[in-house]
């Protein structure tokens, strides 16, 4: 049996400043969702979240916790892994990118904004801690399912 399979990983991160957390306007997404990017070769995870919010955000994120992911199978067979993270120490000025503006909205406010991506999920997972994945069942018409 076959252990080896072809994954892409990527990484979320919602920083946190008291009660506010920053999102992002995804550059031709529509919408609203927490900044990340994709892990680059033999990147090691949590250095890749902190590239990625750096880059993104221009906030310089430390200690980011690990606190769950998202996933699915692609229609090749392949795995999408999204490692979903929180920081709520950084350092540096907030400045927009490329991938879109980004902001600070109120915790509470944020399923209240044009959100994207199941962010609904996403902060069940990560700003809840209710759940530790999410799981979308291209099975069942791409039915986003919590665990």
């Amino acid at each position: 049996m076959e252990r080896t399979e072809r994954v892409t990983l990527t990484n979320l991160c919602m920083i946190r400043d008291g009660t506010r957390v920053l999102v992002q306007e995804k550059t031709g997404a529509g919408g609203v969702i927490f900044p990340g990017g994709h892990v680059e070769e033999h990147e090691p995870v949590v250095d890749s979240v902190i590239r990625e919010m750096r880059e993104e955000t221009g906030l310089t994120i430390e200690r980011p916790r690990l606190c769950g992911v998202k996933e699915w199978i692609n229609g090749d067979g392949s795995r999408y892994v999204v490692f979903l993270f929180t920081a709520d120490r950084f350092t540096g000025e907030l400045t927009s990118s490329e991938e879109g503006r980004v902001f600070w909205v109120e915790r509470d406010e944020v399923l209240r904004t044009n959100w994207i991506w199941h962010m609904d999920g996403l902060m069940r997972i990560m700003a809840d801690g209710a759940y530790a994945e999410l799981y979308l069942d291209a099975a069942d018409d791409w039915k986003p399912v919590l665990k």
